[in-house]
């Protein structure tokens, strides 16, 4: 799990904890009710049909070496699972960005973060996922994640993001 997924999970931890008013999560008021939360409701990230689940559980980012569109096999397990949550969740279409890293012309890192995109959904595809629930976009190096002229800020940059998309597929 990334530190960013670990804080995202932190922060709702202490914020549904703040709702109980530091009361147990499954404690009794004395009454016969319960104020436990209840992380499989819908929405939540123990709902795996909603998209918090699929954002924090599965992943909804893959990674991608210098100047490369190749998955990796952790970006293919990714994928992998993401294609089986859209199968099992076929109400939901995506959006894949493509983006890249800031080094390079604003044209080359366009092409590249296309062709980032097309690789995963590709593989969606391959995975049998319909086609014509899958969009794909460039961003290039007009959105990165993390910015500074270092290796460790490059590397979160080189990505492609499933975006999930609500309403029907057709």
């Amino acid at each position: 799990m990334s530190i960013r997924n670990f804080l995202l999970v932190a922060c709702l931890g202490a914020t549904l904890a703040a709702c109980t008013d530091g009361a147990p999560w499954n404690s009794d008021d004395g009454d016969g009710s319960s104020n436990a939360v209840d992380l499989n409701r819908p929405g939540l990230i123990g709902d795996q049909s909603s998209p918090a689940y699929f954002q924090q559980a599965i992943g909804d980012r893959v990674l991608f070496a210098v100047d490369q569109s190749t998955l990796s096999p952790d970006a293919q397990a990714v994928l992998a699972a993401q294609a089986s949550w859209l199968l099992d969740n076929p109400d939901y279409s995506v959006t894949i960005e493509g983006h890249a890293d800031e080094q390079g012309t604003r044209e080359y890192n366009l092409a590249l973060g296309a062709s980032r995109a097309n690789e995963a959904r590709d593989f969606l595809v391959s995975r049998g996922v319909s086609a014509s629930r899958l969009r794909v976009v460039s961003y290039g190096k007009e959105r990165p994640v993390e910015i500074c002229s270092e290796e460790s800020c490059y590397s979160q940059n080189r990505r492609a993001v499933t975006v999930l998309t609500g309403g029907l597929t057709g």
